[in-house]
């Protein structure tokens, strides 16, 4: 069961039309096929013949009657069920195997993405039992009897044979000499991306071919999808030495972006946009994911005192918060050069006023507020805002730590926790009530330390999911209340400026 994986990378996990298109980089010749009507072939008894004759299966006929009567629609596994294309790659596996064996009895590559076939080699020609016929194109009779013995038919209509001296393509993507977009395609995201950070809004083609305004996920999508080919470049294929998110050494305030390509350098200005410039409620950011956590947790339990930072249940509506928390992953990280801590704050408040110029100069949407430990981890922050430069904040780090919310400039806030009531530091753990912070899993109790027994406790990590996040019903979380009663005096600050 596990050897289809290896040529069928449609709805596989680690695989995409990425590894599909990869198979085929820098060969000679590309022969690309579709199966005509793919899920339309897969019948209520072709389904359920599968399950109760296939040897990793054989299940009783009543049970295969039910799952074929789960996933079948009017007679055929339907498009857009999750379940269609797993159980048509099941199906689908015995060609696999035939059609992998034909291309390597005559040194070919092979691969399938659902509907979309691809042969490819380094000879000057393919096989006859591939190609009878390169001019009128004519497949090999073997080929064309394998498909047919396993219930499909070829769509003639998409069937062409791409050189090595022209433009070639698997999967959509161009494979001559490293998997890649178009240029055409590029260019068309990088003008939407320029024309939405100077013009606040771009067009896309909509299924009908008619323009209409686009979304900021829709750009996000293209610009996420052509990064992640370029990390499939730079790293799986090991172009580069080592991640391009590993440590980095800055030298210089934006020495980051020395590194990104003109790909990335797009996607990473996109990030800014979204995130901090035209978010749709405020963003937050804190030091780790933990804090998120505890945040995301504290609102949906305090919902009722906040109604102005939520969007309530109903009927038909899910609750949700009204603030926006970005999604901070490695990728993310290295684009905007943020991290785990509050380091990294320092640098992106002495950059944030001439990245927030480039765009088209109308006042940002919603503010943007650091949510940060109030003891020495944003140290390097503080001494920064105590400059004279920094108009609305206090010049001593003493008087910011005992300051509430700051504005320091433009839509950017800071709120630093509380400190404790003997005027001692503070972190976001210190609003948890000591019943909270007491309780043990599998007899450890929890520390806060970056380093700790791990026979004896847990960290945070463990803290915000096993006990915050899992049981947030039972928590007590009214010390939350001095951040979100912040939050809402930032939002009426900005609303004036």
């Amino acid at each position: 069961m596990a050897r289809e994986c290896l040529v069928s990378h449609g709805f596989e996990r680690k695989r995409s039309i990425i590894t599909n298109a990869a198979v085929h980089k820098g060969k000679r010749t590309i022969l690309n096929l579709d199966l005509d009507d793919f899920f339309g072939q897969f019948n209520f008894g072709r389904v359920r013949g599968y399950f109760i004759a296939n040897k990793h299966f054989e299940l009783d006929p009543h049970i295969a009657t039910v799952i074929a009567q789960i996933a079948c629609y009017e007679n055929s596994l339907p498009q857009g069920s999750p379940c269609s294309p797993v159980i048509a790659n099941l199906i689908t596996a015995s060609l696999d195997m035939r059609l992998l064996r034909l291309a390597k009895s005559c040194g070919c590559s092979y691969s399938r993405y659902a509907d979309d076939i691809t042969f490819s080699t380094c000879k000057k020609e393919f096989p006859l039992t591939i190609v009878k016929s390169p001019e009128p194109l004519e497949l090999g009779r073997k080929l064309i009897g394998e498909i047919r013995r396993a219930g499909f038919s070829v769509n003639v209509l998409k069937t062409r044979l791409q050189y090595k001296d022209s433009r070639q393509e698997a999967t959509g993507l161009v494979v001559n000499r490293k998997v890649s977009v178009k240029s055409e395609y590029w260019r068309l995201v990088r003008a939407m991306a320029f024309r939405l950070f100077k013009k606040g809004e771009f067009e896309i083609l909509d299924v009908d071919g008619e323009p209409r305004v686009g979304t900021l996920n829709e750009l996000e999508g293209r610009l996420a999808f052509i990064d992640a080919i370029d990390r499939y470049n730079n790293i799986v294929a090991r172009r580069r030495p080592k991640a391009p998110w590993g440590t980095i050494k800055h030298v210089g305030l934006n020495a980051f972006k020395g590194r990104h390509n003109s790909r990335e350098a797009v996607y990473s200005r996109f990030l800014f946009y979204k995130y901090f410039y035209a978010s749709e409620y405020p963003t937050i950011l804190t030091e780790g994911k933990t804090d998120n956590v505890y945040l995301k947790s504290a609102l949906s339990e305090l919902q009722g005192t906040y109604p102005s930072l939520v969007s309530k249940k109903g009927p038909g509506k899910a609750y949700s918060p009204k603030l926006k928390f970005p999604k901070l992953n490695k990728r993310t990280m290295y684009l905007l050069d943020l991290g785990d801590g509050a380091t990294p704050f320092a640098r992106f408040v002495q950059r944030y006023e001439t990245e927030l110029a480039y765009f088209h100069g109308k006042k940002a949407t919603s503010p943007t507020i650091l949510v940060l430990d109030n003891d020495s981890g944003p140290s390097e922050l503080l001494n920064e805002l105590k400059k004279p430069k920094y108009k609305s904040c206090p010049n001593s780090v003493p008087d910011i730590k005992k300051s509430g919310f700051l504005h320091i400039f433009e839509n950017l806030y800071i709120i630093p926790t509380p400190l404790r009531a003997n005027g001692k530091d503070s972190m976001m753990e210190d609003l948890f009530d000591a019943k909270t912070l007491a309780t043990t899993i599998n007899g450890k109790t929890f520390s806060t330390m970056s380093s700790f027994d791990t026979a004896k406790h847990y960290g945070k990590h463990v803290f915000s999911t096993a006990v915050v996040r899992s049981s947030k019903s039972t928590i007590n979380f009214d010390r939350f209340k001095y951040i979100f009663d912040e939050i809402e005096k930032v939002k009426a600050h900005f609303a004036k400026l």
